[in-house]
């Protein structure tokens, strides 16, 4: 890794340096349809029927409502370019993106600005967060992260603790099976070229049951997992009782 890479990731003990720079390499591109994150790109609508639906139902909030969640606050860790915090914005909530990446904040904070969007972006880690007293917040938002740091429990430990009392955490990531060893990492990465090759390690795919271990010594409730699948023939995502490859668990604070 370059001296310029070190200075783009933020300091923590949790994050794997090596992937901060593969994303920051990338930065510029978060927000093309086509380029590198496209596959991102059409996982996010299936991704935000699941948010929205849970936060309406976790919140009693009017589900007919263009935003409904006016009045609650909102965190995205791994907030990339904003793929998230933007539409979860437009939603009514209060958010703040962080990301241990410079890079990927400046082009966040760019996007937003150009869509008159008032996000908090903050090139920060977890670790970080806890330190200062950040939050609490309302929702946390672990979504494709887990799977790419150096320290799975503190982060996801670190995370809950960001978390308001009534508060609901989503955490998304890969589940550790043969499937997704040839579906998300040779096929997605190797044959069909969705994601540039090395974006994962197969070995650090978590089992929901794994989460739920990790997460069992913080004051939270964990349920799931709900599935996400690709629908090659619809070319669209969609939520499925499946979880072999792509999954959500929800943790809440009662």
């Amino acid at each position: 890794m370059s001296h310029l890479q070190r200075e783009d990731i933020a300091t923590g003990t949790s994050i794997d340096p090596a992937d901060v720079a593969r994303f920051s390499a990338l930065a510029a591109t978060w927000w093309d349809p086509k380029g590198p994150f496209a596959p991102l790109h059409k996982f996010n609508p299936a991704r935000l029927d699941v948010l929205r639906r849970e936060a309406v139902d976790r919140f009693g909030r009017d589900p007919s409502a263009i935003r409904p969640f006016e009045g609650l606050s909102l965190i995205d860790i791994g907030c990339g370019g904003g793929l998230l915090a933007e539409p979860m914005r437009r939603m009514g909530f209060a958010v703040t993106g962080v990301d241990a990446s410079e890079k990927n904040i400046g082009t966040a904070r760019q996007h937003a600005a150009e869509q008159g969007l008032d996000i908090d972006y903050r090139a920060a880690t977890v670790e970080q967060l806890v330190a200062e007293g950040a939050g609490p917040f309302d929702v946390v938002l672990n979504m494709e992260v887990v799977e790419h740091v150096a320290d799975p429990k503190r982060f996801l430990l670190d995370s809950a603790s960001l978390l308001k009392p009534g508060g609901m955490m989503v955490v998304a990531t890969l589940n550790r099976t043969l499937r997704s060893l040839a579906l998300a990492k040779i096929g997605a990465e190797y044959v069909l070229r969705w994601l540039p090759a090395g974006t994962h390690d197969w070995r650090q795919f978590l089992k929901p049951d794994e989460i739920r271990l990790m997460l069992s010594e913080a004051p939270v409730r964990v349920q799931g997992p709900l599935g996400l699948a690709y629908n090659p023939l619809a070319d669209r995502w969609r939520e499925t009782d499946d979880a072999a490859v792509n999954y959500m668990m929800l943790a809440y604070r009662d």
